[in-house]
């Protein structure tokens, strides 16, 4: 972890970001609104996991959003890749090492509500982990029991709110369930989501957000809506589609985000 950090100062050139993002699929087009941003490929990076799946650029990427230092995980590593749950461990920690404070995850994830269609934005209110893995098994400290009950920052969360209706973007909030993947949901499995109460399902996230809040930092979360879940339109899911829907709510998210970050509504020092 120290020989990534220090590389990474070393890239930086003085810049001490408060503030990291994760990008999932579609949020590309955030990095684009960096100034004097710096990139480094992850496998350039000792430690650093390189993702396979097609539509994750797997770079580190630093600059100014509207004057403020943030850092971006430009791409993730899912569980379902090697079956490792904390695969994302030690991005996390640089991040952590080099100052920053709060962690924005963003992902793709399909709908279970006829009302949130495809290019929705939906900010994460709260977790379901369905998966039953968890990045902290193994952990040899005390650390590994960590509180869930305000995962997602409060304070945060309403600054989110208000920079979507400030830009006049439908914000829905809801529970994300994670299912480990890589293949989809079956109709039954999303007829089970919505019993449990779950408002989106996806294949990623939920172990950052364990890792985050294990090492102190606040979380915000949001899902780009690339399809309505298995059975509800009667037509077959795929890759594809993510990708494709993904940019259509993903510009709308990289709006919110930009307007939160810049705007001051999350504390910005």
């Amino acid at each position: 972890m120290n020989a990534a950090i220090d590389l990474l100062v070393g890239k930086l050139g003085g810049l001490v970001p408060r503030h990291g993002i994760v990008l999932g699929s579609g949020l590309g087009s955030l990095v684009s609104e960096l100034t004097d941003a710096v990139r480094i490929p992850y496998r350039d990076l000792p430690g650093f996991p390189v993702s396979a799946v097609s539509g994750h650029a797997g770079e580190v990427v630093a600059g100014r959003l509207g004057g403020v230092p943030v850092i971006m995980l430009s791409g993730r590593v899912h569980y379902y890749e090697k079956g490792d749950a904390n695969a994302m461990r030690l991005p996390i920690e640089v991040l952590k090492g080099l100052g920053v404070q709060s962690l924005f995850l963003t992902n793709s994830a399909g709908s279970l509500l006829e009302e949130m269609a495809p290019g929705s934005v939906m900010q994460i209110t709260d977790h379901i982990n369905y998966s039953g893995m968890n990045p902290l098994i193994g952990e040899e400290s005390d650390h590994r029991f960590v509180g869930m009950t305000s995962a997602y920052d409060g304070d945060l969360s309403v600054s989110m709110r208000k920079a979507a209706e400030k830009l006049g973007i439908k914000l829905f909030h809801g529970v994300y369930m994670w299912f480990s993947g890589p293949s989809f949901e079956t109709p039954a499995e999303i007829r089970m989501a919505r019993l449990l109460g779950a408002d989106a399902v996806g294949m990623s996230t939920v172990p950052e957000v364990i890792i985050a809040r294990m090492l102190g930092l606040r979380v915000a979360a949001a899902s780009v809506i690339t399809n309505y879940g298995a059975g509800m339109t009667g037509s077959e899911l795929s890759h594809e589609e993510t990708k494709d829907m993904a940019p259509v709510g993903g510009a709308r998210l990289a709006a919110i985000l930009k307007e939160m970050i810049a705007g001051g509504g999350s504390n910005n020092e």
